[in-house]
């Protein structure tokens, strides 16, 4: 029986940050909360990639970019378990998970349409309730949501 091995050709990268393991429904609010589609370097993003862990994954490579900590932050509200690897001449040279701040603000939209937020120019504010299941609370009208139905702003 010939089984053939599956590989996803990607070039490596040489210098750079990859988010690895965010979840595939959240990629997008990612690729969006980083302003990845403004950047003019070599990105590349892949959906729904194989994962033992996750079932499957999104991943982002980003060529020649150092992202600032307090964004790659910003990350876990929406993707809690996402690593962030540091690339300089084609070797990792850090490797960690994002950290869940206490307060997040100007990230997250808040669902409550009567909210201040979403009817006077000002940034939303959340407080972190629960960081296991990661969920939220709008710091001005009280409403509670997972990071899971979270809208970024």
């Amino acid at each position: 029986m010939n089984t053939r091995k599956k590989e996803l050709a990607v070039a490596a990268l040489e210098n750079g940050t990859v988010i690895d393991h965010i979840p595939s429904n959240a990629l997008f609010k990612v690729v969006k909360l980083l302003g990845i589609e403004t950047m003019d370097t070599h990105v590349t993003i892949g959906n729904n990639l194989p994962s033992n862990r996750m079932g499957s994954k999104g991943i982002i490579k980003i060529a020649d970019v150092t992202i600032p900590e307090a964004a790659l932050n910003r990350i876990a509200i929406i993707a809690p378990g996402a690593k962030i690897n540091i690339i300089r001449n084609f070797e990792v040279v850090e490797k960690r998970q994002v950290q869940l701040a206490d307060t997040i603000i100007g990230v997250v939209r808040c669902g409550n349409p009567k909210c201040i937020t979403n009817n006077e120019p000002m940034r939303t504010r959340f407080e972190v309730i629960d960081h296991d299941d990661v969920t939220i609370r709008c710091c001005y009208c009280g409403k509670a949501v997972k990071s899971v139905d979270a809208q970024v702003c």
